[in-house]
Parts: structure tokens; sequence; C-alpha cells
């Protein structure tokens, strides 16, 4: 077992991945060409944003890298791992692929879930391009993903098949302290549908644990994606996640991320809308605490006309924590009658607390709809007031605010999704373990969530009074 910390990461240690996964000779000259990158570029690759970058906080020296991982399941994963036993998913612990489940029948349907190694003997043609659409001259740490993946998993999803119940994707960090590099793979082919929920933990630790991802997602013509992130990582860890996703005509991606584990969360999140009519919506909830980071990083291309594209983000900060928010819309010039929309919102519970916003417009083109919003503020004392009046204690008329804060943001979740995000908000105001249950433990948040009004408000109103 080949085993270095990320400082001293050479040729030597990414060959002895190849080799003990058997790849072929161009994997290996793709993985030594984004290596010899990788140790060319800064960590921050916009002189904008570096002065606001925390992505330094992850010590090369303390993330110990390997080609294989204990296989050990934390315990308190025993009961989740029990209510998936019989749903689609797929399981990984460390480096390795502990489950995949996948029916008879979804399997004759032609649904594939495989770890990435499989893919690439038996997926050739599909893991090649997802590779060659991720550009290591980009970042620093896509070059690190794609010269150092030890890991991953690779979803195909084939034409015309709708998927009526969710796939499940969960990893976690192993036991032995070492950091995972994962390759991660999703296709949907032409007018499939499907829902995936991604799951990422991590077990207690000392050291510095690093889960660091690369996600490819490609959709077809007609193909509709409903993906749900949710990071419950412990906060000794460190969650870097670099995501492009490429949409052909008319096809549309919903994206929920509720993020709030690690000490240092750095996501880099592109989507191309590369058909007329392709749409894509990402909603982000972070919630931090102690000396949590939070680096966001999320654009939206317009490649083609007529085509949509929504994100909206919003944090909530208490004690030392903070929050970067970098988003940009890209209107091409072949991109006309294109809409689009960019917001990034914190609401700051704590005075330590910090948050940046830096929203950006590049429009190339006429006959467009895009505009974009930012706005960090300290909670409201005069709405304190006024909720303790009706007999709320100070941390009840907290949360109270922070549940209108969240409110138009949900609108377009699913009731699954929103009571998700809303118990974990609950466990980490009250410190208890983050994890997602059962429907049945759930039902109060479902019930709720229920009752609620319709997010689209929120961009009328902008439009209305900008």
């Amino acid at each position: 077992m080949s085993q270095e910390t990320l400082s001293k990461l050479n040729k030597s240690h990414i060959d002895a991945i190849s080799s003990s996964r058997n790849e072929p000779d161009w994997l290996k000259d793709y993985r030594n060409n984004s290596l010899s990158i990788y140790d060319s570029l800064p960590i921050e690759m916009s002189p904008l944003y570096n002065k606001y970058t925390d992505a330094k906080k992850m010590d090369p020296e303390k993330v110990s890298l390997s080609t294989s991982t204990t296989q050990t399941i934390p315990n308190f994963l025993e009961k989740r791992l029990d209510e998936l036993e019989n749903e689609t998913c797929v399981i990984q612990i460390g480096t390795n692929i502990h489950k995949i489940n996948v029916s008879d029948e979804l399997k004759s349907k032609g649904l594939v879930i495989s770890s990435i190694s499989d893919a690439i003997q038996n997926n050739f043609e599909l893991v090649k391009k997802a590779l060659e659409a991720s550009n290591s001259k980009d970042d620093k740490f896509t070059a690190l993903n794609n010269a150092a993946f030890n890991s991953g998993i690779f979803i195909h999803i084939p034409r015309n098949l709708v998927l009526e119940k969710p796939i499940y994707f969960l990893t976690c960090l192993s036991e032995d302290g070492l950091s995972t590099i994962s390759r991660n793979v999703i296709f949907a082919d032409e007018s499939s549908k499907a829902t995936i929920v991604q799951e990422l933990y991590s077990p207690k630790t000392e050291v510095q644990q690093a889960y660091l991802e690369l996600l490819n997602t490609n959709l077809a013509p007609n193909a509709q994606l409903d993906i749900t992130t949710l990071q419950m990582m412990d906060q000794h860890t460190v969650n870097f996640s670099t995501r492009r996703t490429d949409l052909a005509q008319d096809a549309k991606v919903n994206w929920y991320s509720g993020l709030f584990g690690a000490m240092l969360s750095r996501y880099k999140i592109e989507y191309f809308l590369n058909g007329p009519g392709a749409s894509s919506n990402d909603s982000e909830v972070i919630f931090g605490n102690n000396e949590q980071s939070f680096d966001i990083q999320t654009n939206v291309n317009h490649e083609s006309p007529s085509t949509e594209g929504r994100v909206v983000e919003k944090s909530i900060l208490r004690n030392k924590s903070k929050s970067l928010f970098k988003g940009m819309i890209r209107i091409q010039e072949n991109a006309s009658k294109s809409n689009s929309f960019l917001s990034g919102r914190s609401i700051l519970l704590d005075k330590d607390a910090k948050s940046d916003a830096i929203p950006g417009l590049e429009i190339f083109t006429n006959d467009v709809k895009a505009t974009h919003s930012a706005s960090v503020a300290q909670i409201d004392e005069e709405q304190i007031f006024y909720l303790k009046t009706r007999c709320l204690s100070h941390e009840e008329a907290e949360r109270t605010i922070v549940e209108g804060f969240l409110e138009p943001l949900s609108r377009k979740m699913s009731f699954q999704v929103r009571a998700w995000i809303a118990y974990l908000i609950e466990s980490k105001w009250d410190n208890r373990e983050l994890t997602i249950n059962t429907d049945k433990e759930l039902t109060k948040f479902v019930e709720v969530e229920e009752t609620r009004y319709n997010e689209d408000s929120e961009i009328e109103q902008h439009y209305k009074y900008r």
C-alpha cells in the first residue's frame, strides 16, 4: 500500500495508483500531465478572490493519501446503512466501494452503477468523455483530482428510463485518518429522469482528513435530474468539491446543497447550458458555527439561446464562522433570449461571524434578462425584541428569524429535501450528531414544509424594484 502526504505527492505515488487498478496507458498519461499542472498552479486562480479564500487552511503536510484505506464501517453509520438496505444505492467508505445495490429489474432496463475503476474497463467511452471535459488548467484542485483520484463512482441512466425512487450515493471517510480523492461521473441519457441523493459523512478524528471530489454530470437532450447534496462531515475534516454539469437541449437539473459540516468547505460549481431550452436551478443552504469556513463559487454559462439559470445561496453564520460566495453569470454572444438570476445572502447571528459576497455578470449579447444581488446583515434586534414580546426566548426568536430567512429558498425543493435540511439545522443548533434518518422520524418537518409559500416571489420582487 503506497501512502504519502499531499505535500510530497509525486509521480511514483500516481503510478502506484494506476498500477493497483491496472489502468490503460492513456489514463496514466492523463494523470501525470495533470500532476505537472497541479504543481504549477496557485491555490486561487483569480487575484480578486485570492485575498478572501481560506483554501490554504488545508495543510498538505497533514493530509495523507493512499492507494487504499480500511473498509471498517463507522458505528454511527450502521443505522443509516440499515435504512438503505433495500434502496437503489452505492456506499463508499474511504477508497472502497462497500456496497452497490441495483435491482434486477433496473439492471435489465440498463441502469449502471459501478466504481470508477470498473467503469474505466466497461464504459470506456463515457468515462473518457467525462475526463476530457475537465480541464486541469482551470483550477489547482481540479488538476489534483485528475492526477491522484483513488476512488469514485459511475452512474449511467439509460435513454427513456424514468426512476420513481431515488439513487442514494453515500460517502464516508475511513476511520484510519487517510484522505479520499474521488472521481465521480454521472450520465443521464436522452429523455431519462432520476433523483440522486448524495450524503457525505466522516468519523470523528483529531487529524486533518480530506474528502476531495471532482464530479462530472452530463445531461443529454430532454433529460432531467434532481440532485441533493447533504454534507455532514466532522469539523476536523476538509471538503473540496469541484462540479461541472453539461446540459444539452431542453435538459434540466435541479441541484440542492445543504452544507453543514467540515472545518473548511470549498465548492466550485459550473453549469454549462449548451443546448437551447436547457435550464439549471441551484439552491445552496449553509449553516456554520465555531470557526467553520465555507468558500463557494457558482458559475452559470449560457452557451445557447433560450436557456435559464438560477442560483440562490443563503448562509446562516454563528460564532466565528465565515462564508465566501463568488458567483458569475456569463451569457455568450449566441445565447439571446436567455434568463438568469444569481443571489447570495447571509445572516450573521454573532458579531464575530463574517461573510463576503462577490456576484458578477458578463453579458455579450442583447435581448436577455439577467440580474444579481447580494446582502450581508446582522440579525435584526427589533425583530428579536418583537418576537420576545410574543413569549419567545432569545434563542427561539433567532431560530424563527432563520426559518423565515430560508423559507423563500426552499419552495422548489421536495418535501423530503426541505425536511432533511430543517432537521439538520435543528440538529446543529442543538449540537446533535449530523445525520439524516427515516421519513417516520422526519414527519413533523414534512408537515411544516407542506404549508409554505412560493419562493418565486423573491425573484419577481427583485425585478420589480431594482
